[in-house]
């Protein structure tokens, strides 16, 4: 078990700057959901799949549910696993297994929270994501120190009552960054 990591990004938005490059990143904010001395873990959220639905995942996984749960749209939630659902979740936490994001929000990978969305007993807010983003040790560092990334701790509206088509900007704002003032080229002071 990883000793705890002092400068863990846990609970915080990463908001990529224009001049980020990725085609996988261009204008994402990501949740990071996990980060230590090994790497960091995290969900897209304001990226959606247009040709995919929960639908498609239920059936999938022979999942039976109502109609309105069919309709639930997937996000993508990074290049990584990304055969793997990820569901960024408010209450309640009691799936088999839950990782604590921030004392309001998890991320669970469970089949029984499937079940409860597709019934429509899962938690009240929730984004399902196919995939994830992920890097490296010393990775995600290096990238903030490149002016690759602004980050701010989680503040669950974007994730989960914004438009998927404003969370960045709005992310931005909320911030108190106004995203026309964003340069895309790095600076060092």
């Amino acid at each position: 078990m990883p000793s705890t990591y002092d400068g863990s990004l846990k609970g915080h938005f990463l908001v990529a700057m224009p001049g980020l490059a990725d085609p996988n990143f261009a204008q994402t904010v990501t949740c990071i959901c996990e980060h230590n001395e090994l790497g960091a873990m995290g969900i897209v959220v304001n990226r959606v799949h247009d040709d995919l639905l929960a639908r498609d995942i239920f059936d999938e996984l022979s999942i039976g549910g109502e109609m309105h749960a069919k309709a639930i749209p997937v996000h993508a939630g990074g290049p990584v696993h990304s055969g793997e659902l990820f569901i960024l979740h408010g209450r309640p936490f009691e799936w088999e297994a839950s990782l604590m994001v921030t004392p309001s929000l998890a991320l669970t990978n469970t089949r029984d929270i499937l079940e409860a969305i597709a019934a429509g007993h899962g938690p009240k807010t929730f984004m399902i994501s196919l995939g994830c983003a992920g890097w490296g040790p010393g990775q995600l560092e290096a990238e903030i120190k490149e002016n690759a990334w602004l980050t701010h701790p989680v503040f669950e509206e974007p994730i989960f009552v914004l438009p998927v088509a404003v969370r960045w900007e709005e992310t931005l704002r909320r911030m108190g960054v106004n995203p026309a003032m964003l340069s895309d080229t790095a600076g060092h002071a």
